[in-house]
């Protein structure tokens, strides 16, 4: 039939959403960037144009792909949900990332992409401080 057997949850509504939302406004913001590069950048060839707006490309599809999750905190009032070992990971790696993007002379692009998840890593942290975790609820292991 045309019914879902597997109806979809509130986180990944969220998400799906959130992706929806930031899409509208990132996906034209590479195009413009595009052909800001095209008109007023110095390009050697028409290969590095077409490199270089892939770079941007990427970098803002990394950041789409980062977002949702502040999102779906935001819609939950909770942040019980996020795997926090992951988020140590990715704590230390952007250390690390700073440190080089300090240290080691790259393209104004990547070092902004650098800083650009240290922007979002403060918006979990904050989340984490607003939106206390229950720790009478059971998680996904079974343990309180």
């Amino acid at each position: 039939g045309d019914r879902d057997p597997y109806p979809k949850s509130p986180p990944s509504q969220y998400d799906a959403e959130a992706m929806r939302y930031l899409s509208y406004v990132l996906y034209p913001l590479v195009a413009c960037y595009a052909v800001y590069a095209l008109i007023h950048e110095t390009h050697k060839s028409w290969y590095s144009w077409i490199v270089s707006s892939l770079v941007g490309a990427v970098y803002t599809f990394g950041f789409i792909l980062m977002c949702p999750q502040l999102y779906i905190n935001y819609k939950l009032k909770s942040v019980a949900h996020l795997p926090w070992r992951q988020m140590t990971y990715k704590f230390l790696n952007t250390i690390i990332d700073d440190l080089f993007a300090f240290v080691i002379k790259m393209p104004l692009m990547h070092r902004l992409a650098v800083f650009r998840d240290d922007l979002i890593f403060l918006v979990y942290l904050y989340q984490r401080w607003i939106y206390r975790v229950d720790k009478t609820r059971v998680n996904e292991l079974g343990f309180s």
